[in-house]
């Protein structure tokens, strides 16, 4: 026939645009665990805790002093059932000191800091021995966690700032991300969404510092169910993902008005797909590792079909 040979309809391979794109990695949470060891030592003197201040205790650690410069001065809330009440001194056998209040039987209670021999310092309300309500954490190496407690973890509403800038502000349980949160990074990637067991987990949207953007279902840190991503280049695709690739049912869509739908394996066109070009030419057929492999067919842009066979993206008859 003589529309075989016709050039609108040959059988040229298709881009395999998606080689060279990069879904970056999400960066793993930094580990948060919060450890304190509540040894106890005897009181020695009773000093008021200096106008409430975190300045009462002084570290030894350089990073947790340039870390509460940084910071706001912590203050206790004025109108707190502890105004009155008196404090104590306490240095404990291993090197840590306490100054704070403590109840009738002997157990740190109330307003309080404690400071670690390693230079770590935690100042805010204690309840039996633990910390328990609003409290700040300079850990030695000058991460900071502010906000809610619950018997020594972090629980609640709270933020955990790096001394590296980066910071998450959100839900914690039992000293892990848990619930909703923002995480942002130095380089101007953030993060908004589900978190579960100090994982990014649920859904979110995740914005990179170059520009690109995923919006979808995230598991164990990684990208994986239902999503949109897209590129800083504007190429995009909708779909399902697996461990940060392309997996399952998608569409692919290009700035210049190409697109593909059909099935991905591995961030590859694989199984059955439609490629669509500008021009109004269609393949609809099989694929394997992102290109033209099986049968097919090709409707050039006036309605002339061209079926056959293809191997590795080349027409074998």
């Amino acid at each position: 026939m003589g529309c075989k040979n016709c050039s609108c309809i040959g059988a040229e391979q298709v881009p395999n645009d998606e080689e060279d794109m990069e879904v970056i990695d999400i960066e793993e949470s930094k580990e948060r665990q919060i450890h304190k060891d509540n040894s106890i030592g005897i009181p020695i003197e009773i000093p008021e805790l200096e106008k409430h201040r975190s300045s009462a205790v002084t570290s030894s650690s350089e990073q947790v002093r340039i870390a509460e410069e940084r910071l706001h001065t912590f203050e206790f809330d004025s109108s707190d059932l502890y105004t009155n009440e008196l404090c104590i001194t306490e240095k404990l056998s291993n090197g840590c000191v306490f100054v704070g209040q403590k109840d009738q039987l002997g157990r740190r209670h109330g307003r309080g800091i404690f400071l670690w021999e390693d230079g770590s310092k935690y100042i805010g309300y204690w309840k039996s021995d633990k910390a328990n309500g609003f409290g700040r954490l300079v850990h030695s190496d000058g991460d900071v966690y502010e906000g809610m407690w619950k018997n020594d973890k972090a629980h609640g509403k709270g933020k955990y700032i790096h001394f590296n800038g980066a910071v998450y502000e959100g839900d914690w349980v039992d000293d892990q991300q848990d619930g909703m949160g923002i995480e942002k990074w130095c380089d101007g990637a953030y993060y908004i969404g589900s978190y579960k067991q100090g994982k990014k987990h649920g859904y979110g949207e995740f914005n990179w510092g170059d520009s690109s953007v995923f919006r979808g279902e995230f598991k164990n840190n990684r990208i994986e169910g239902q999503g949109t991503y897209v590129w800083k280049d504007n190429r995009k695709f909708t779909g399902m993902w697996k461990d940060n690739k392309m997996h399952g049912q998608g569409i692919f869509e290009w700035p210049d008005g190409r697109s593909y739908k059909g099935e991905y394996v591995n961030d590859k066109k694989e199984g059955f797909g439609e490629f669509y070009w500008p021009s109004g030419k269609v393949y609809k057929g099989h694929w394997k590792n992102g290109k033209h492999h099986g049968s097919g067919v090709i409707t050039g842009p006036d309605g002339t079909l061209l079926s056959g066979e293809w191997i590795n993206g080349n027409r074998v008859h």
